[in-house]
């Protein structure tokens, strides 16, 4: 019913506009847009071609266009001669028997992942009371969080029943049987809302299980809640309020993957899963003292989630480990042919990194930006009294990255994935209506030119290569995580990271460091991740409001 209100409202609109045509006059006025000129008899021989591509735009505009109707070409991230790892070797998580629950039952909200699968599968601890429990701390601190758009408590509690029975059979799925999580409230689950933060779809229902919901489902996982974004995958505003930082309520998480990132490091839940097309894994994971990893483009099928942008969209884990990262990207990985982007590739995860022979670099040209006292000096530090040999290098910003690639790619695709908002003025209904949040950027965005759009894809193969053949000189590549261009930059090469907390600002807010990977390559920077957290102690590190 609601495609068929907009049809209606996109004939409405257009029916008043039908005899609207171009002329010269608009060829002047639109050739500034493109940073183009043309003589007159030039502009009068375009006139009838544009009237009748105006009359062909017009017929598409009276079909409805969703945004889970499919884009049919997929962006891949492997330059020329890339060979995608596919042999998938045996991964054993090392789940210890010795786990005991602790005296204080709430020192439970921040176990790591195999303590609690310890808990579960040696039968100390029943995923329904293990599920109760998380689900009583969202209830409990949700609201101070603002974290929280569904709780699933009937959905859980079945999950949990059926990862119990399944055990006493004897069918233990591995380490995420049983254990609860939350999902960024873009995935859709059959039988609950799917909002994604934004006023105009707060009441929406997909009939469809998202690729991500099923692969946790597959790994015997329960999904305790569907965790705020800000509006449509931005920043940390969505439409019952404002996502908090854990550490300083009176703060925002960031965004987007807002409520993923507060609840992990709340201790309402042991993991989560988030998104990103532009920082929204990295930035909460940084702002609020999280261990997230943002995965080589096209790892996990993007099947039943929002889109923003096809070739820039991926899901990866908000957890409080590298090791618990590694342990839910592992389930997660896959595809199920629904996404053209999304491939079958393996993850040969061992947890061993060897820093003596991997081959480490640090930006330097970023380090020197920093204060001498950032917690992130401390980082080299630490790994190379573990052994690691680190180069200094300069990360190649401006010199590959002559022009903001990013602004054309991410404008063109999000407005396109978000037309039917626009032409029925629905996103008059977001909170910010500022010139810098979506309305105003769809808008914006409908002028850019195909051809420019292309053409800057074309410019982005160009950094493909020229980045690529940089960073596969190394194993892991150090920087601050918001230094310079690079988060740009490698969030449109597809390339992995995953950033950890390092210390506190003198504000007491966590702080971070990125590791920078090869194209599916996310073993290599999560080992050496495990590596600092195993000699260090900042991801043990708990706001004191949420262990009550």
């Amino acid at each position: 019913m609601k495609h068929v209100l907009l049809v209606l409202s996109f004939f409405i609109l257009y029916t008043t506009q039908a005899q609207q045509k171009a002329d010269t006059t608009t060829i002047t006025q639109a050739a500034r847009l493109s940073d183009l000129s043309f003589t007159a008899a030039e502009k009068d021989s375009m006139v009838d071609g544009l009237n009748d591509n105006l009359q062909h735009y017009r017929k598409m505009h009276e079909l409805s266009i969703p945004n889970s109707l499919p884009y049919p070409f997929a962006f891949n991230p492997a330059p020329h001669g890339y060979t995608v790892p596919v042999k998938q070797a045996a991964v054993a998580f090392n789940i210890p028997a010795n786990i005991n629950l602790p005296a204080n039952r709430n020192e439970l909200a921040f176990y790591s992942l195999l303590q609690l699968a310890s808990l579960i599968k040696y039968k100390k601890i029943s995923s329904v009371e293990l599920t109760t429990f998380f689900l009583d701390r969202l209830k409990k601190w949700g609201d101070t969080l603002e974290c929280v758009i569904t709780l699933t408590p009937e959905l859980a509690l079945e999950q949990a029943r059926q990862a119990d029975e399944a055990i006493k059979k004897g069918l233990y799925k591995g380490p995420l049987h049983g254990i609860p999580y939350g999902l960024k409230d873009l995935f859709a689950v059959k039988g609950y809302k799917t909002t994604w933060g934004s006023v105009p779809y707060k009441d929406q229902v997909i009939d469809e299980d998202a690729f991500v919901y099923t692969q946790l489902k597959k790994a015997g996982a329960v999904l305790c809640a569907k965790l705020t974004l800000g509006e449509l995958a931005y920043a940390d505003l969505w439409f019952g309020g404002r996502t908090r930082n854990p550490w300083n309520g009176k703060l925002g998480s960031s965004g987007s993957s807002a409520g993923s990132a507060s609840a992990t490091v709340a201790g309402l839940l042991p993991f989560a899963i988030g998104t990103e097309t532009w920082g929204s894994i990295v930035s909460p994971s940084h702002t609020c003292g999280a261990t997230g990893l943002r995965p080589t483009f096209g790892s996990v099928s993007r099947s039943g989630a929002m889109v923003l942008c096809w070739s820039l969209d991926k899901a990866g884990p908000i957890c409080r480990s590298a090791e618990d990262a590694a342990i839910v990207f592992y389930h997660l990985k896959g595809t199920d042919g629904k996404d053209a982007g999304a491939i079958t590739r393996a993850f040969n995860y061992t947890g061993k990194a060897d820093l003596k022979k991997l081959r480490i670099a640090c930006a330097a040209n970023y380090f020197k930006n920093l204060s001498p006292t950032a917690p992130q000096w401390a980082v080299l530090e630490t790994l190379r009294k573990a052994g690691a040999d680190i180069r200094e290098v300069n990360f190649p910003d401006s010199t590959i990255y002559p022009f903001n690639i990013m602004d054309i790619v991410l404008s063109a695709e999000s407005a396109a994935a978000f037309d039917e908002l626009t032409r029925s003025n629905q996103d008059d209904l977001i909170r910010r209506q500022d010139k810098n949040f979506w309305p105003n950027s769809f808008r914006v965005s409908r002028f850019v030119p195909a051809a420019e759009y292309i053409n800057a894809n074309r410019h982005r193969y160009a950094l493909m290569e020229k980045l690529n053949a940089f960073i596969k000189l190394y194993d892991v590549i150090i920087v601050p995580t918001f230094s310079g261009n690079q988060l740009a930059m490698t969030n449109l090469t597809g390339h992995p990271v995953v950033v950890f907390p390092v210390g506190f600002s003198q504000n007491g807010l966590p702080t971070s460091i990125t590791l920078l990977g090869n194209l599916y390559d996310e073993a290599t920077i999560l080992a050496v991740a495990k590596a600092y957290q195993d000699a260090t102690d900042f991801h043990t590190k708990h706001p004191e409001k949420f262990k009550q």
